[in-house]
């Protein structure tokens, strides 16, 4: 550190060197706040303006320094950022001012950082509410299932092979359809007039299938059932109609002529 120099412009002369360098006798009382509590004060008070918060200042027991001294004190050192003074501390007293580099942690980062975690919170709510309605929007469509195949029946069967099928059960009506006007709704019926029937190999079931299209398009779960069984008819008819006609004749509810009248597939 440089040398203090007189009022005169001449550099202050060193004690001897046998002396000690700071004498008690030579030094006036101290009228003031200590050092340690200067240093205590100014970082709690740096560190109340980094953090925003509000710090208690409490003299040490003891110490010759009072509430109304280090207030000032604090003051003094806020307003007029004297270096001179920081210089002159310990390094351990101005290792305790490190606080103040923090000013920068209260800036719009902060809160920009605080925004984007509660807008992604917020992101994250919704799309869990999402999920939510729909898991339970498949549970109740499962349960209506399940009921209209406990029902039994035309309806029943057709669910449970729309279902097998993995396709939507709004195309039950159009199956409906198809299937009225190939057997009017009996498993067991059988077709024994048509060409088919004239090579002997007749149409069966609700969709009215010959057997060699039913064993290649029976759905493999159902495989082992026979022509007649309701569901397995079902899945072989829709699977033999898409695969020939497209989804959208299924969804027409069958082949149709120019006149709208229904044309067996």
């Amino acid at each position: 550190m440089a040398g203090h120099r007189s009022p005169q412009g001449t550099r202050a002369r060193r004690a001897p060197s046998g002396s000690a360098r700071h004498h008690a006798a030579e030094r006036p009382a101290p009228t003031g706040p200590s050092l340690r509590n200067t240093v205590v004060a100014s970082a709690a008070a740096v560190g109340a303006v980094a953090t925003g918060t509000f710090t208690a200042l409490l003299p040490t027991p003891g110490d010759s320094a009072t509430s109304a001294g280090a207030a000032e004190t604090i003051d003094a050192t806020l307003v007029s950022a004297d270096s001179a003074f920081i210089a002159d501390l310990p390094a351990a007293a101005t290792g305790m001012l490190a606080p103040v580099s923090f000013e920068t942690a209260t800036t719009d980062g902060a809160e920009i950082a605080d925004l984007a975690f509660l807008d992604k919170a917020q992101v994250m709510a919704q799309e869990l509410a999402e999920r939510q309605a729909e898991e339970q929007r498949i549970a109740a469509e499962r349960a209506e299932l399940e009921a209209v195949i406990a029902q039994g029946g035309l309806d029943a069967w057709i669910a449970e092979a729309l279902d097998i099928l993995d396709l939507p059960q709004s195309l039950a009506p159009s199956v409906h359809n198809i299937i009225m006007k190939e057997s009017g709704g009996n498993p067991r019926a059988i077709n024994n007039w048509d060409s088919n029937a004239r090579a002997g190999t007749p149409s069966q079931g609700l969709m009215q299938t010959i057997p060699s299209t039913f064993r290649h398009y029976v759905h493999p779960s159902l495989a082992d059932q026979p022509i007649t069984h309701p569901v397995a008819n079902i899945t072989a008819g829709i699977r033999y109609m898409i695969d020939t006609y497209g989804l959208d004749t299924l969804e027409a509810g069958g082949r149709t002529n120019s006149s709208g009248g229904y044309v067996g597939y």
